[in-house]
């Protein structure tokens, strides 16, 4: 055990030197609404791609918050995509306070990287209405262009969000993910999305903070 976890800390090095020049750069807007906190910067997102898949969980260990935003984006906002998990509805269809913090922190990392794609992900449908659809009609009534908003509404758990949204960074080359969820389910929804992409691309997650 104690020798995996030298190799892990070896790999995470070696994705910090390897996009440290980006990792402290903040976007110019980050001062106008509370900035959530990122682990850390995708850097050893870089490390946790290149390992075994029996030590992903393990590999998640090594990463830390920072309030810096992901690497990925500053470095590559153009095939890079923001993905907000969904958290369930109200019976009525409307969006719970859960759903609405990771919007608004989708919302400001869309703002901050205008070429960013956003893919919402959630089934679920209360009322006749998904999640993705609830999320994507809260995304463009807040004035973000449809044509980057694509809607994943078959899911039903985070295991799906990650296998389903996968097929989409797969039809259109996404060479990033950065997921936007809430603290207490950040690392998992990660740890979903890196098995689930297969080592392929770096995944990495934002907390939301209203």
């Amino acid at each position: 055990m104690r020798r995996t976890h030298t190799r892990l800390a070896a790999i995470a090095a070696a994705g910090a030197l390897a996009l440290g020049a980006g990792a402290g750069t903040a976007s110019a807007g980050s001062a106008e609404m509370p900035t959530p906190v990122a682990l850390y910067s995708g850097l050893t997102s870089l490390g946790c791609q290149q390992v075994d898949a029996s030590l992903l969980p393990l590999c998640g260990d090594f990463e830390v918050l920072t309030s810096d935003d992901p690497a990925m984006l500053t470095i590559n906002p153009f095939t890079t995509d923001i993905v907000i998990l969904g958290a369930g509805l109200f019976p009525d269809g409307g969006i719970r306070p859960v759903l609405e913090e990771r919007l608004r922190t989708g919302y400001r990392l869309a703002q901050e990287y205008p070429t960013a794609r956003i893919i919402v992900t959630g089934g679920v449908p209360q009322n006749g209405r998904t999640e993705a659809r609830a999320m994507g009609d809260w995304l463009r009534g807040a004035g973000i262009s449809p044509l980057r908003i694509t809607e994943e509404g078959n899911s039903n758990s985070t295991v799906q969000n990650a296998q389903f949204t996968d097929r989409i960074f797969r039809d259109r080359g996404t060479t990033g993910a950065v997921v936007v969820t809430t603290g207490d389910h950040v690392k998992r929804a990660v740890l979903n999305f890196r098995q689930a992409v297969g080592g392929r691309i770096p995944v990495t997650g934002v907390v939301a903070r209203g």
